[in-house]
């Protein structure tokens, strides 16, 4: 009688933790393709435009509690339609100035997209993994998209490929 009792106040403890765990999810892209004529601050193709629409659709069942993205024209305006669906402001950051234990602590609980760069999303999502796993984007590949979900004693990551 005393190993179910105990074994009743384990299990209630277990899934007591898990459901009060609370989840960070990080959505993260490179913006879409860019204007290649323009050499500071260049906008998006057409195509680049359409990748954008297109990762909004893909988010669709996805409910956003924040968007963060680098200010320059391509990115923010691949952020656009996602933060259009979820009725949110875009949130600026700086690569180089994120405090990331600061940033895990604002977002936790939360679903993020973050749009970045080749050169930055790869190094973001080692800082929010805690590990060297993933290397600069190819400069033609700008359908990556890193998802990594923190708790208080599990962290998950994967990359998907989106033509």
């Amino acid at each position: 009688m005393m190993k179910k009792f105990l074994l009743g106040i384990l299990l209630g403890l277990i899934s007591l933790n898990l459901v009060s765990q609370e989840i960070s999810t990080y959505y993260l892209i490179r913006h879409a393709e860019k204007d290649r004529t323009v050499n500071k601050n260049p906008n998006l193709t057409d195509i680049g435009e359409k990748r954008a629409a297109s990762w909004a659709e893909i988010f669709r069942d996805i409910k956003f509690d924040a968007i963060y993205s680098t200010d320059y024209n391509r990115t923010k305006a691949t952020a656009k339609p996602t933060a259009h669906k979820n009725n949110l402001d875009i949130v600026f950051y700086h690569p180089s100035n994120l405090d990331i234990e600061k940033f895990k602590r604002a977002t936790k609980g939360k679903k993020v997209l973050i749009v970045g760069h080749s050169n930055t999303i790869p190094g973001l999502v080692n800082q929010l993994i805690g590990q060297e796993k993933y290397s600069n984007i190819e400069d033609d590949n700008n359908g990556n998209l890193y998802i990594v979900e923190l708790g208080t004693d599990f962290k998950t990551n994967q990359l998907l490929h989106f033509n």
